[in-house]
């Protein structure tokens, strides 16, 4: 829902040379394919270029007050199911904003390059909810992240590693 309306927003303004757009939801998230379906239809029908995109669905690293112990065996099993997908389609670039989901992906991409696959960079947004703490996911990305970029003064006060950009989305 909002993690895909912000990716969504972020979207918009790239370049058509990002393509195809790889596109990677929770098995069970049909409101996140339906807009991905509709913001594709929209951005083929206002360029010439005909939009060539994938969506990718692989296991939810953590449902809604899953317990912690749980969620460890949960992203090791959607990770176990990640790199398969990451090593097929060998990403340039992962931009990710949130979502439990994006983790095991972002690992994914971090082995491509420790194995000497391919060096892929990571970039991860942090929601704009986000005004004074990190996500979860973003905690963790923080250390795992090309660059990490945050929506609000507060939290680069507190991340100084993070980069500000105001509000991108």
């Amino acid at each position: 829902g909002g993690h895909t309306t912000e990716i969504l927003r972020l979207l918009e303004n790239l370049s058509n040379a990002y393509s195809p757009r790889h596109y990677i939801i929770a098995d069970t998230d049909e409101m996140s394919a339906h807009k991905i379906h509709s913001f594709e239809q929209n951005r083929a029908d206002t360029t010439t270029m005909l939009s060539e995109y994938y969506i990718h669905r692989i296991p939810r690293s953590r449902e809604v007050q899953q317990s912690w112990l749980s969620t460890v065996l949960t992203t090791l099993y959607s990770m176990w199911l990640s790199f398969p997908l990451t090593h097929k389609v060998k990403p340039d670039l992962v931009l990710c904003n949130g979502p439990g989901t994006c983790v095991p992906i972002c690992i994914s991409a971090l082995l491509l390059g420790i194995l000497g696959i391919k060096k892929v960079i990571i970039v991860y947004v942090e929601s704009i909810c986000r005004v004074e703490h990190l996500s979860l996911s973003g905690k963790i990305l923080f250390h795992l992240s090309d660059y990490f970029i945050v929506q609000w003064p507060a939290l680069k006060e507190k991340y100084p590693k993070s980069v500000y950009l105001g509000r991108i989305v």
